[in-house]
This record gives C-alpha cells, structure tokens and sequence, in this order.
C-alpha cells in the first residue's frame, strides 16, 4: 500500500487553522454570535439629531441583549463623511457599528470630488425608520397646495425663495427635483441646519421651506406656516390631512423622498455577525416603545433583510445622483 506524502506546508497549514479555531470564541462561529468587548456605535453627526437618537435607543437595547457594553460615539464634520470614513477603516469583527443617513450614505457619492470611501466597503445591515420631508409656505404668500405653489412660480418666475438645511442636504435636493420635474424655477438659500431655516421661513424672510418633517410640523399645527405636501408616497399618520407630492400634480407622480436613518458594518464583517446585528434590529423595531416613540416623530420602522437594504440604497443613490448631476452640484468632503 503507497501512503501519499504530505508536504510540509499542508501540515502548517492544517496546524494554523487548529490553533485559530482554539484561539476564537466558540460563538464566532454559529449564528448566536455575540460581541466579546465593548461595541461602538458610530454616529457620523452632531448628537441631539434624529441619527445620534436612532444610535442611543440601539446602543442600549444591544447593550441589554448581548450583555456586552454599547457605547455612541458622535464623529460629525464633512457631511457625515469624517465618522463613516472611520467606520470604513474599522475591523469587521462585529465592534464597531454605523449609523448611517441619506448624506454620507447615498448623496454623497455624488456631490462630493474628493470622497474618503466607497458604497462597496460598508455592509448594509438594515435600515431603521424613514421620516417624510415637507413642504410648507409662509401664511402671507397665501400659498395652500402644491398647485397654488406651482401657480405662483408661474406668474412670479424667479422671485420666490425657498429654504434648506443646506446645500446638498435632503431637504435641499426635495426642492431641487421638484423644480426639475415642474421645470420651475426658485432662488434657493441654504442655511446651516434645519433650525436657521426654519427661523427665516417663519419670519417670512424666506416665501418656501423644504425641511424634515420635524421641527416644521409643530408650526404648521400652530399655524405658523402652511402645509403644502409630505414627500413619502404615503401621507403622514401625524398630519393626515396633509396630501402627498403624488397626489398634488401629474408631474410628481413618482416623487419620493425620505430622510432615512440605518446600520452598517465594516465590509469584511462574518456572515454571522451580520445575521445576528440584523435579528437584534428587528427584535428592536418590534417592539412597542420603540414604535410609539417613533410615531411621535412621525417615523415609521422600516426593517429589511441586508440584501433589501442594499437594493434601497442602490436606488437611493441612484435616485439622488441624477438630482445632482441635473443641478451640476459638486463640493469637496471637509
């Protein structure tokens, strides 16, 4: 009977792998992993915003799950490209977790020349909740619908202004498409955040505000600024006399935009890491106090599977991306 030789590097190669799978962590390798230290939670935003309070309600329903310590750390600056960028570099052992946005995770891969990462080095894991932008009017122009807004651009080409959050912003390319599909034409005036916005809209200083739903929606109840449309298909279960950009004109037919908050790994990231982050974010988005906080934003959850959230940000930076190219928008990160 011939025995087969067996070289040299088959035995240190055989050897290694016995003496990792000794080294690592029974639970690396099944579907019940669990984190073995402290998981970072990236929030590539200033804390206070909807990002940095999507991080915090996940960092402590995983920190109560896994028994393991889930810290949020905030790393805004370049439009959310500083604290993605970080993520990007980190090991994809399961640790470090991102919580994403449209900015740094669908819009900037168009707007920005000089971007410090790519789609293809993070793993979508889920997205968590979608919130609709809004549309509103000062109470002076007598502006109430989408139509009378059209109306009036027509009659008054060139002389309303209307407000965002900033250039590039979601708020900003709402307003930029609905101008490209009307074939309207509007001054815009960007402001540094939501809040400056918001004060010059309702000192009329400003005819038009395109925001997030929240902070407008309590002035629109005040009767401070008039509602013209949310952006989502669907109307907003706290305003739902407020029609959709669908139902206002033909034009807008297929209009859709949200301001949308998710989770992202490094791409190297074990399948079951992955599969066990995106059960722990379904256990989350079920459960009944996470829903009730959420409707008081007017958020809905939005769970999917990786493979389902990796489709919606293809065509969210698709989507996003011809907006851009339309507008000619480019910036530099930083």
């Amino acid at each position: 009977m011939k025995i087969k030789a067996i070289s040299r590097r088959r035995v240190l190669t055989g050897a290694a792998a016995i003496s990792a799978a000794a080294i690592l962590p029974r639970s690396s390798f099944g579907s019940d992993w669990r984190p073995t230290e402290t998981v970072r939670l990236i929030v590539p935003a200033a804390p206070g915003g909807t990002t940095d309070v999507m991080g915090r309600l996940l960092a402590a329903h995983l920190q109560k799950a896994w028994g393991q310590s889930a810290v949020v750390e905030n790393r805004s600056g370049g439009g959310g490209t500083i604290g993605t960028a970080e993520a990007v570099r980190s090991k994809g052992d399961g640790h470090t977790i991102l919580v994403g946005n449209p900015g740094p995770n669908a819009i900037a891969y168009s707007i920005f020349r000089n971007m410090p990462y790519k789609a293809d080095q993070l793993q979508p894991v889920s997205n968590l909740i979608r919130i609709p932008n809004i549309v509103s009017a000062h109470p002076s122009t007598g502006i109430k619908s989408i139509g009378e807004l059209i109306a009036c651009i027509k009659a008054n080409p060139d002389k309303l202004t209307y407000a965002s959050s900033g250039v590039g912003q979601s708020p900003h390319l709402t307003g930029a498409w609905f101008l490209q599909l009307t074939g309207l034409k509007m001054v815009h005036v960007p402001f540094r955040g939501a809040g400056p916005a918001l004060q010059a809209a309702l000192a009329g200083d400003i005819q038009i505000l395109f925001d997030n739903l929240y902070p407008t929606l309590p002035q629109v109840l005040d009767g401070k600024l008039n509602a013209l449309a949310v952006t989502t298909p669907e109307r907003a279960a706290l305003a739902p006399k407020v029609p959709t950009m669908r139902e206002s004109a033909p034009e807008l037919a297929k209009f859709d935009v949200s301001s949308w908050f998710g989770i992202f790994l490094p791409k190297s990231v074990p399948a079951p890491v992955l599969d066990a982050l995106n059960k722990e974010i379904k256990v989350f988005l079920e459960r009944d106090d996470i829903k009730e906080q959420m409707a008081k934003i007017g958020a809905r959850t939005d769970y999917g599977t990786p493979q389902q959230y990796s489709d919606f940000l293809q065509a969210e930076t698709t989507k996003f991306g011809d907006i851009i190219k339309r507008e000619g928008l480019q910036m530099d990160a930083g």
